[in-house]
């Protein structure tokens, strides 16, 4: 997967800046979502995987509610990478700046679930394949947003998934995990995800 480095990463910050007034009217969410998912190409005026991730990443937050308590907890809103981070700068320079709820933004790499403790939004690196059970127990517990490019992801349990279908980024939705972790997923949200999955998983 390519990495971008930090003057490259500006040029889609500014547009992801230039967009952000948008993102406040749902009536607009579809058509920004199919901006994000838009198809991928090596021309450079096109996003790439990576920056359509990181666009991902930084806007569900916006779309997702947290119980009352939990949403109090910090003065932060920390968004966390577990396992390999596959992003590079290009999420540092997607959320610099920025602010989900009048909460600043944080990074945050923990090395285990323990470290995750307080994560908002967590998302669970490839490299974290072969432990997605335990990951998830712990996560529902935290109440934390997990998203995660691992293949079936909502299918086994996490809130959701990002899945390529058509030279193009989407994701899927579990909203039964979404439930199990009390978070409440904006109708908006699951218009435009490829699919929602309701029922539990099984073994969850």
């Amino acid at each position: 997967m390519a990495t971008v480095n930090i003057a490259e990463a500006e040029p889609w910050r500014r547009q992801l800046k230039a967009l952000r007034p948008l993102f406040s009217k749902c009536a607009c969410l579809a058509a920004l979502l199919t901006v994000f998912a838009a198809t991928l190409a090596p021309a450079q005026n096109h996003p790439t995987e990576i920056q359509v991730k990181s666009a991902y990443l930084y806007n569900f937050g916006k779309f997702v509610s947290w119980p009352l308590e939990r949403a109090a907890s910090s003065d932060s809103f920390p968004i966390c990478i577990l396992g390999k981070d596959p992003f590079g700068p290009v999420l540092d320079a997607t959320v610099k700046g920025e602010s989900i709820g009048g909460k600043q933004i944080t990074l945050r790499k923990p090395a285990n679930m323990l470290e995750a403790a307080g994560c908002r939004v967590l998302f669970v690196s490839t490299s974290e394949q072969g432990h997605v059970g335990p990951i998830l127990a712990a996560a529902q517990r935290m109440n934390a947003l997990t998203v995660s490019d691992i293949p079936d992801f909502a299918e086994h349990g996490g809130v959701i998934g990002l899945v390529a279908q058509a030279d193009r980024i989407r994701f899927e939705v579990n909203r039964a995990a979404a439930e199990k972790s009390n978070l409440v997923l904006s109708s908006e949200l699951l218009k435009v995800a490829t699919k929602v999955i309701d029922k539990e998983t099984p073994g969850q």
